[in-house]
């Protein structure tokens, strides 16, 4: 049996459930170890394994400045911080780097002084779910391991299906029939194989493991795969990198912290890597504070919400209806790292209708820039009902995350802006039609 392959600054593995640590002599590629046995036959509820680095060794091999100066701008910037042998494993797709952007008609609207949007999705396939499977195809290929696997609703399997194709590697996606055929001819295009499933997202999230299990394939699915959250976290760290850059003067540090981020929330991961990348930056002592963490769900699809409300250690399973689909899950896979990410930060879950959803599309358009599908506007509109309870502050520093290009669900643009006029081919029509 081989040794799996892995970054030289993992120091082990940690169940988030029981405590149990996992070496690294307890990774081999025929049996990887993405979970940990407390739960040996649950699909959801899993004990969940978060990765430990040697903080110490990381300091030694890289320095904030030495980030600052590196020409490459994707996420293999971040290296030593990856779980990855080399950063040379990245596919030649690059990842990361969407623009951070001050978005000050949308704070004077909200009545705040300091707001940004981390647009991301301007990654390559756009979404941000490309930092997790750049990870995750970079693994697969220092390992050679004949196929990658995901469950998704788009945006996972069209990262990992540009990603794949990119590197030449092998993947088999599996999406609910409900997702939206924008993302799935992204798959299509790209040349994965496709298995779309006559169910919902957690019927094909079980499908996927099940297969992986049976047929020995690498199993990328979110909230399964400890690594993903490895790729999610590298959106943190641009936050606080670029927060750094928009500072004035010679003394001016390389990473700042916001005050405030909010994420939407599905499964988890992507919050629960976004806590992850402060955490390592503060455990680096490159950011002197940790931000306060708000996971926005849709009131048809707010299980975490419930939980963290009710002071639970696991959400109780729902039935989502929500037209979010990036974010529709009945039981969310990452429950553990998702409230941690909330009440370790002294953060908050917030939960919105639909329609406020589909609202906060224009105004962050319109007044940003940004075009959003329903998942990341889902992040403006939390924060539009934050404001309103007075959970934030105007003077703080907020980062808003939209997760993915409105590209990727056009019919949610349309429902929400509604169809444009038709005129006649002339300027008559158009003065009657401008009331000129």
């Amino acid at each position: 049996m081989s040794q799996f392959i892995f970054s030289p600054f993992i120091k082990s593995l940690t169940c988030l459930r029981c405590s149990r640590a996992y070496s690294r002599a307890d990774f081999i590629t025929e049996h990887f170890q993405y979970v940990c046995n407390c739960r040996p036959n649950q699909l959801s509820d899993v004990g969940t394994l978060d990765v430990q680095y040697d903080y110490a060794a990381i300091q030694q091999s890289i320095s904030p400045k030495h980030i600052q100066q590196d020409a490459d701008r994707s996420i293999g910037r971040y290296w030593p911080l990856l779980p990855l042998a080399a950063r040379t494993s990245l596919a030649p797709v690059s990842v990361g780097n969407t623009p951070l952007l001050a978005v000050d008609r949308l704070g004077e609207l909200l009545g705040l002084s300091a707001l940004y949007v981390k647009d991301d999705g301007r990654n390559p396939s756009a979404s941000l779910k490309d930092r997790a499977s750049a990870i995750a195809v970079a693994l697969a290929q220092e390992n050679r391991l004949p196929v990658v696997a995901t469950a998704s609703t788009g945006n996972a399997a069209a990262a990992l299906a540009g990603q794949s194709a990119a590197a030449g590697q092998d993947c088999v996606i599996f999406v609910p029939k409900s997702a939206p055929r924008a993302k799935i001819a992204q798959l299509l295009v790209y040349g994965s194989t496709v298995l779309t499933v006559d169910g919902s997202y957690d019927d094909a999230f079980d499908l996927c493991t099940a297969a992986c299990k049976e047929f020995g394939w690498f199993n990328r699915n979110t909230g399964y795969n400890p690594f993903m959250t490895e790729g999610k976290k590298t959106v943190a760290f641009e936050i606080a990198e670029q927060l750094g850059d928009a500072q004035q003067g010679e003394n001016a540090s390389v990473f700042v912290a916001p005050d405030v981020v909010f994420v939407s929330v599905g499964d988890g991961c992507i919050i629960g890597g976004v806590h992850k990348g402060f955490k390592d930056l503060l455990a680096l002592g490159w950011i002197k504070k940790m931000p306060r963490l708000y996971g926005v769900q849709s009131t048809g699809s707010a299980a975490l919400y419930s939980a963290w409300r009710g002071d639970a250690e696991f959400p109780q399973l729902v039935q989502a209806t929500t037209r979010a689909d990036s974010i529709s899950v009945n039981a969310p896979r990452d429950p553990i790292k998702a409230l941690n990410a909330v009440r370790q930060t002294n953060g908050a879950f917030v939960a919105v209708p639909d329609e406020a959803i589909l609202n906060a599309m224009l105004p962050l358009a319109r007044l940003g820039g940004v075009f959003a599908e329903p998942a990341g506007a889902a992040a403006f509109a939390g924060l539009q009902q934050a404001v309103a309870q007075k959970l934030v502050q105007p003077d703080e520093t907020i980062v808003v995350i939209n997760t993915g290009s409105g590209l990727k669900d056009i019919d949610a643009a349309m429902q929400t802006t509604g169809e444009p006029m038709v005129i006649a081919p002339t300027l008559q029509a158009v003065r009657q039609s401008l009331g000129l």
